[in-house]
Parts: structure tokens; C-alpha cells; sequence
């Protein structure tokens, strides 16, 4: 059994009077440890597929399992608690809370989960080490370049040490330089805490750097160059 596996997966959405699908009778394992890159064209479902891997959303047919766990067999509350416990989320957009600090942004998913204070700060450091920020600790977004909200971002995603990490065009809102350094930055974080990752993209060279690439192309995944 893949760690994380997707099944006929099919999903669709209401424009007008009519359904479009996004997601065609959609299959994928990924393995344990693996990092695995999802490329297609804007608008071609990239980001509703990250969403269902991640249960920010259900599809309308198929199954999704994260090791071992049946999301479709959770209940709404059940699936936020295992999304918050087990996957950790980055998207284009930072959406850091502007009020307040890097270190404190970095907490937050640890202050949800009710954790004792000194761990959840202990660990928030560590992670802002980890991604290169120790002198921004008390800076708040507005106050942090692009990239730098972008490592915030990932350290607070990593926060509850999550099993699954996705990424929807993490660099897609950063220049060519900025890009290349979260790049070089994600793929350290996913050897360094041993996780499995799945990135959505369009930047070749961030595909280039994961295990396998896939193209999403009418509903379905295909191998990149197939």
C-alpha cells in the first residue's frame, strides 16, 4: 500500500446550468518519503486536486487514503482534526495573520492544538532556524520580504510535524532568484523531517528537483513527457 493513494477520483463543479470536470476518474500513489511534482496548465485542476489529497474538499467519486486513514470514511470534524495533526499546507499566498509576529505565526497551528506554550515556542524556533530566519523572529509580515513569508509559511506548516506536506505553486508569487532559494529549501525540509510531499507547479526547475513529475491533462495524471 502507497502512503498516500487516490482512486478514481472524479470531481466537478457548477458554472451556470451546466458541470465542468476538473478531475476525471483520477489515480495516484505516492510512496513514503517520495516528492513528487503536478504540473498543467492554469486552471487545469492542479490546485482542487492538492485540495482533495489534503481533504480541504471532497470529491464527488473515489477514494483518498493517507497512510492508511480512508478520508471519505471521516466526518467533517474528524477530518479537520487528522488534516490538522497529519498534513501541513503551503499555498501561493503566505496567508500569515499581518498582527502578528513571524515566530507567533509559526506557532499558531501548535496554539489550535492546545499545546503547552514552551514546546509550541521551542519548536517554532526550531523551525524558523531550520528555514533560515533567526533574526526575524519578531518581525511581522509586513515587515518580511516575499520569500521570507514564504519560509514562515513552511515552518508553520511543518509545525505539527505532519506525515503529508503539499505545496500549490509555492513559488508563484516569488522572483526567479527568490524561487530558487525556496526550491533548494523545500526539498532540505522534506530529507530533514522525513516527510512525503506533493507540488503543484509550473516551474520546471522546482519539477526538476523532486523524485517523479506528472502532468494533470483532462482530469487525469500522466507521466511528465508521455
Amino acid at each position: 500500500m502507497a502512503f498516500l493513494e487516490a482512486h478514481a477520483i472524479s470531481k466537478t463543479y457548477p458554472v451556470g446550468q451546466t458541470r465542468i470536470t476538473v478531475l476525471r476518474d483520477l489515480d495516484l500513489d505516492v510512496e513514503k518519503g517520495e516528492m513528487v511534482a503536478i504540473m498543467g496548465a492554469s486552471g487545469v485542476g492542479k490546485s482542487t486536486l492538492l485540495h482533495v489529497l489534503g481533504g480541504l474538499d471532497r470529491a464527488d467519486l473515489g477514494t483518498v487514503s493517507v497512510a492508511g486513514t480512508d478520508l471519505g470514511s471521516l466526518g467533517d470534524a474528524e477530518v479537520v482534526q487528522f488534516r490538522n495533526r497529519h498534513i501541513g499546507f503551503v499555498f501561493q499566498f503566505h496567508h500569515l495573520l499581518p498582527e502578528f509576529n513571524a515566530l507567533e505565526n509559526a506557532e499558531m497551528p501548535m496554539r489550535i492544538a492546545r499545546m503547552p506554550m514552551a514546546e509550541a515556542r521551542a519548536r517554532a524556533e526550531e523551525l524558523l532556524l531550520r528555514v533560515r530566519l533567526h533574526d526575524r523572529f519578531t518581525h511581522r509580515p509586513g515587515m518580511l520580504s516575499g520569500g521570507e513569508q514564504q519560509r514562515v509559511a513552511v515552518a508553520r506548516a511543518l509545525a505539527m510535524r505532519p506525515s503529508l506536506f503539499l505545496a500549490d505553486e509555492p513559488t508563484g508569487d516569488l522572483d526567479e532568484a527568490t524561487a530558487d532559494s525556496l526550491h533548494e529549501l523545500l526539498r532540505e525540509m522534506h530529507t530533514a523531517y522525513g516527510i512525503t510531499s506533493v507540488i503543484a507547479t509550473h516551474n520546471p526547475r522546482l519539477a526538476a528537483g523532486c523524485h517523479r513529475t506528472l502532468r494533470l491533462e483532462a482530469g487525469r495524471l500522466i507521466a511528465a513527457g508521455a
